[in-house]
């Protein structure tokens, strides 16, 4: 595929429309797969790599195995545990997703152009006007298809859309400098300050996310600064001073900090890839810990500092109730 129709397509592996969380106002989020972190931790592992995946729901199944004779690689097999998907031989070409009809099987990732998303994210103008809202590139990390982030964001502007970029900034610099310039506002994850840590926990190293980062807080973009909870991993008073410090002496422009507490959804998607969790015995964040933390991280001087998340206690009395 030539270059150029590398930049007017993408694989696309959600659109989320009314979305509250991922910049002021109303938004649609626009998900693109790809990521260059591996995080023991991540909610979107399906994100990772940009093949669409193929996965199946159980629930859903009513044994139809319309499926199974639609696979022209034969990679399906229902047995009486449920569906076994040989991995090495599906391409994720949705044959059998066509024909399944409950929907029980998805394909995660489509082959998308710039004009057909740009025209779904114009379908919600009228409430990014009155909210004072827009549309937000995420993923995984657009920066992994950077052409075809970089056309979208650029179609978007054109039609006068606020834009958000949500990243963790790993990426040469000159393509994560053309994404910022196309962008009004910066989503940044800072997750892990010690470099051998982060190294081992994300599968990069540190030191590209921090120059991208430092060279942002020299430009006048407002930023918002998002950071994991992850007990035994991010959750250290050390670890959270150590980004405070680096907020105030070199991002004066960060109107938001969001602590994003642990939680465990995800474990249903590890399991439809057919990964194994490595944070599924992780304890979720404690009431106490997570206050601690946030007393820790006003001394980066932010205005505005959030958390969120089910800490322990609730998940407990959650628990207790349906019990």
């Amino acid at each position: 595929m030539s270059p150029e129709n590398l930049a007017n397509s993408g694989i696309v592996l959600n659109v989320q429309r009314f979305s509250t969380e991922d910049g002021p106002g109303i938004r649609t989020t626009v998900f693109l797969k790809g990521c260059s972190l591996r995080c023991d931790w991540c909610q979107n592992p399906e994100s990772w790599t940009l093949v669409p995946q193929v996965v199946w729901y159980k629930d859903r199944c009513i044994g139809a195995r319309h499926c199974l004779s639609a696979c022209p690689k034969q990679a399906l097999t229902l047995t009486s545990r449920g569906m076994v998907i040989d991995r090495k031989r599906c391409d994720g070409c949705g044959s059998c997703a066509s024909v399944c009809p409950p929907g029980a099987i998805e394909v995660l990732g489509v082959r998308r152009t710039v004009d057909d998303v740009t025209a779904e994210v114009l379908r919600d103008c009228v409430f990014y006007e009155q909210s004072g809202g827009g549309v937000t590139l995420s993923g995984g990390d657009p920066l992994f298809q950077f052409g075809f982030a970089h056309e979208l964001l650029r179609r978007f502007r054109s039609h006068g859309l606020h834009t958000a970029l949500d990243t963790a900034g790993y990426a040469k610099q000159e393509q994560f400098q053309a994404l910022v310039d196309n962008s009004n506002l910066v989503l940044l994850d800072l997750k892990l300050m010690e470099p051998t840590q982060h190294q081992a926990f994300t599968g990069i190293p540190l030191e590209p996310i921090l120059r991208n980062a430092t060279w942002l807080g020299a430009q006048s973009k407002p930023i918002w600064i998002r950071t994991p909870i992850i007990p035994g991993f991010t959750d250290s008073t050390d670890n959270i001073k150590t980004i405070a410090t680096f907020i105030r002496e070199n991002l004066p422009r960060v109107e938001r900090w969001d602590l994003l507490g642990f939680n465990k959804l995800c474990i249903s998607k590890w399991q439809r890839l057919d990964m194994p969790f490595a944070c599924a015995d992780t304890p979720l964040v404690s009431i106490d810990q997570m206050a601690h933390l946030m007393e820790t991280a006003r001394e980066s001087l932010v205005s505005r500092i959030t958390w969120s998340g089910v800490t322990r206690e609730a998940m407990a009395s959650v628990q207790h109730q349906l019990e």
